[in-house]
């Protein structure tokens, strides 16, 4: 059995219906803008930690031995 065949767009849709239904339609565009907004903030930590570690291995100067 394939996945494509368990989440199919009916399934979508009755999710969709259900979520409405338990959380009203003023909470979905609520929900999307938090999703949204975590998910720029998860990329900014992700861009963050590359930089640190980018910094962290090119050598200073002083780790740099002179070459006479």
């Amino acid at each position: 059995m394939f996945l494509g065949e368990i989440f199919g767009p009916d399934l979508l849709v009755v999710i969709v219906a259900a979520a409405v239904l338990l959380f009203g339609g003023a909470a979905i565009p609520k929900f999307a803008r938090n999703l949204g907004q975590s998910k720029v903030e998860f990329e900014k930590g992700m861009k963050s930690a590359k930089d640190i570690k980018e910094m962290s291995t090119t050598p200073t100067p002083r780790d740099v031995e002179p070459t006479h």
